[in-house]
């Protein structure tokens, strides 16, 4: 699998999430040695009454709980939309080596967009891959929230 292919798998998750009322953003945890997928997450914040259910930190959850360890070096990160400062400061705790994004967050992006947190001078730097399947990410978040707007 190539990170296409993880990007299809965390679109599918955000898919879902769209579905069930939440924003739809999905987050793919995989191990760069092995491809393994270690941990997957979408949004739940609605369901769970969560202000912390975003699917970036609901994936590192599961990928630490399946390695037996906080430690997430050596992995990758997949999500549709740029990750928020909450988000990002998990990647920099967990210790992730890379992140890859779909759609940019112009009003809550944390590693490009509103601030560039990875660039500050923290313990840990994750290498940065912006925009992968940008298109279908962003269309995905457009017609949600197209839709919610509608229901006003």
């Amino acid at each position: 699998m190539d990170d296409f292919d993880y990007m299809r798998i965390a679109l599918a998750l955000a898919e879902e999430a769209a579905a069930d009322g939440e924003i739809p953003v999905g987050a793919v945890v995989t191990d760069r040695e092995t491809g393994a997928i270690l941990g997957t997450g979408r949004n739940r914040r609605e369901r769970d009454h969560s202000p912390t259910a975003h699917a970036e930190i609901l994936a590192i959850e599961e990928a630490a709980k399946k390695r037996g360890s906080w430690r997430l070096s050596g992995c990758n990160l997949y999500v549709t939309l740029e990750p928020c400062p909450m988000c990002s400061g998990a990647i920099i705790n967990a210790r992730i080596d890379r992140v890859i994004f779909g759609a940019y967050d112009e009003k809550a992006g944390a590693v490009w967009s509103v601030q560039r947190m990875f660039d500050l001078p923290y313990n840990h730097k994750p290498r940065v891959t912006r925009g992968l399947l940008e298109e279908p990410c962003a269309a995905l978040l457009s017609s949600f929230f197209a839709d919610l707007r509608g229901k006003t």
